[in-house]
């Protein structure tokens, strides 16, 4: 079981089924998976995705959170995501996706910071890493405010990212 986080303004929770719906319509919104490449336009496909991850059983410590407004009173607003990458590399990526009536309010920022700390105090992480379109300079400025810093460009499965990183003694 994951944990949940409360912020000054949100509530970082797991994420369950009851969250299924709000998921698909955020992805649903073209500017929000603009730089996510996803089975997003083939509407049973993006379900059978979403309830996918939903599903799976990650290890102790990783998976998604859904964040929510108000403390928890409010809307879904969207999620943050600790998973290894498994089969591609020995990392642990961070991520995010918020809906577009939250972007420029500093959510992701704000949800982020707890899941970032629980990989490093809680599971005990040396490094986490945030792979990001080139192009999507919104969650740059997001990884840059979390501390992560630019490592370099790659490619994971077929796509061209910056690699951005941040070890256990830059948190400290």
């Amino acid at each position: 079981m994951l944990p949940t986080f409360a912020t000054e303004r949100l509530l970082v929770r797991p994420r369950t089924i009851v969250d299924l719906e709000a998921c698909l319509a955020m992805d649903r919104d073209p500017l929000v998976t603009r730089y996510v490449p996803g089975p997003w336009a083939d509407p049973e496909r993006h379900r059978a995705f979403v309830l996918d991850r939903m599903r799976t059983v990650y290890p102790d410590g990783f998976g998604y959170w859904s964040v929510v407004g108000d403390n928890g009173a409010g809307a879904f607003l969207g999620w943050v995501l600790l998973l290894p990458y498994g089969a591609v590399t020995d990392e642990v990526e961070i991520g995010w996706r918020f809906v577009r009536r939250s972007w420029g309010q500093g959510y992701a920022t704000e949800a982020a910071a707890p899941v970032l700390d629980h990989a490093f105090r809680t599971v005990g992480l040396d490094t986490v890493v945030a792979d990001i379109d080139p192009a999507n300079t919104a969650s740059i400025r997001v990884a840059g405010k979390l501390g992560l810093e630019w490592v370099e460009d790659r490619e994971i499965g077929g796509e061209r990212v910056t690699s951005y990183q941040i070890r256990v003694e830059e948190r400290r």
